[in-house]
């Protein structure tokens, strides 16, 4: 099994609902008392929110990009991020790290192309 490295704290109530639907899914894949490899960084939202409220898109990319780089360097398999505005920055992610970082967009766009 991949080890999963989520980006959270942008909220606390996301985070864990993205931890509760990870660890359902790989139960019930795989059954028993089976649970997802994970590892989180969870970031301080106020910092996160005050970089958005100021524009600073590049500041706030620069943070979530050092935490990609943590679960790199904690032997994560890919990166996912707990919140959809903050995929905004994805390229800043994607570009700090070399295991891929799974895109929110490119999940949306795949059901979009399949439902018409």
């Amino acid at each position: 099994m991949k080890t999963i490295g989520l980006i959270g704290g942008m909220s606390s109530e996301s985070t864990i609902s993205y931890y509760q639907l990870i660890n359902q899914i790989v139960n019930d894949k795989f059954g028993k008392l089976h649970s997802a490899k994970m590892v989180i960084a969870s970031v301080d939202f106020e910092e996160i929110e005050s970089l958005q409220n100021n524009g600073n898109w590049e500041a706030a990319g620069k943070l979530l990009a050092y935490e990609a780089k943590k679960l790199e360097n904690a032997h994560c398999d890919f990166v996912i991020l707990a919140t959809n505005t903050m995929h905004k920055i994805a390229s800043q992610i994607e570009s700090a790290i070399s295991i891929p970082f799974l895109h929110i967009a490119d999940c949306v766009a795949k059901e979009l192309v399949e439902h018409n």
